[in-house]
C-alpha cells in the first residue's frame, strides 16, 4: 500500500487532553467528508468544509510524499524526534488529516510502534480505527455527525457550534473518558479572532451548564505553532 502523506512535522500538540505536549504529527492527504480545495467549499455535504482550516490536499508539506512502504514514512517521521529525547522520552506520534483512517493499517501502527512511538489517531470518527493505537480522538462533523464507525474512544472533541453536532446528541450510546467543545475561529488568520471569542462565550457557558464538558482550544495557534 501507498501512503498519501501532505506533511510530517514536529510541534506540540495544541487541543484536547495532551495540550503542551510535543509530538510528531503525521498529516495524511484526503478526507472523506471534502476535498479541501478552497474552490469546493461552498458546494461540500459537510459543514466542516465552512470552517476547516487544515491543509491536507496535495503532497507539497513538509516531508511530503507518496511513501511506498510503512518503513520509510515512520523513518521520516523518527527523524524529526529530537535526538536528545531519543535515550529518556518515548517518540509520541500523532496521525490525522484530513481523515488518517483513510490510510491507517495494521503493517503501519506495527512499524511506528517497533520504532518505540506511542501513537495518538484524531480522526472525524466516520470509519474504524484498523491497527493498534494508543490513543483516539474522535471530532464528528455535521451532518449525519453520530453515524460513527468509531463510536468510543479516549476523548470526544465537538468543533463548537454546529448544526447538527450539538453535545448533546452525544451523551447517549458513547463512550469516551474525555468531552471536550472548542469553539469555531473560521479562520487560522489572526486566531484567536473575533469569531473565536463569540463562539467562545458560548462554549463556555455551555461548559458551566454541562460540566461533563470541558473547554479546548487552539493553543498552538495562539503561540505560532504548526
Amino acid at each position: 500500500m501507498n501512503y498519501a502523506v501532505k506533511e510530517i512535522f514536529y510541534s506540540l500538540q495544541g487541543e484536547g487532553y495532551w495540550t503542551g505536549r510535543p509530538a510528531v504529527f503525521i498529516r495524511f492527504a484526503g478526507c472523506n467528508l471534502w476535498s479541501g480545495r478552497e474552490r469546493d467549499r461552498a458546494t461540500a455535504k459537510g459543514v466542516c468544509a465552512r470552517f476547516c482550516d487544515t491543509d491536507f490536499a496535495g503532497l507539497d508539506g513538509e516531508l511530503g510524499s507518496l511513501y511506498g512502504t510503512p518503513g520509510e514514512m515512520v523513518a521520516a517521521a523518527f527523524s524529526l524526534w529530537p535526538k536528545t529525547l531519543k535515550p529518556t522520552m518515548k517518540p509520541y506520534v500523532v496521525l490525522t488529516g484530513g481523515e488518517p483512517t483513510l490510510q491507517i493499517d495494521p503493517p503501519l501502527c506495527k512499524v511506528l510502534r517497533d520504532a518505540g512511538f506511542e501513537i495518538a489517531v484524531e480522526t472525524n470518527g466516520r470509519l474504524p480505527i484498523v491497527g493498534e493505537v494508543d490513543w483516539v480522538t474522535v471530532s464528528p462533523k455535521a451532518p449525519d455527525a453520530t453515524m460513527l464507525g468509531t463510536r468510543s474512544g479516549n476523548e470526544i472533541k465537538l468543533a463548537f457550534p454546529q448544526e447538527g453536532a450539538e453535545p448533546e446528541r452525544f451523551e447517549t450510546g458513547f463512550n469516551f473518558d474525555h468531552y471536550w467543545i472548542q469553539p469555531i475561529a473560521n479562520s487560522a488568520v489572526n486566531y484567536p479572532n473575533a469569531e473565536f471569542y463569540k463562539n467562545a462565550e458560548k462554549a463556555a457557558a455551555y461548559c458551566l451548564a454541562n460540566p461533563r464538558w470541558r473547554l479546548s482550544t487552539q493553543v498552538h495557534k495562539v503561540v505560532r505553532l504548526p
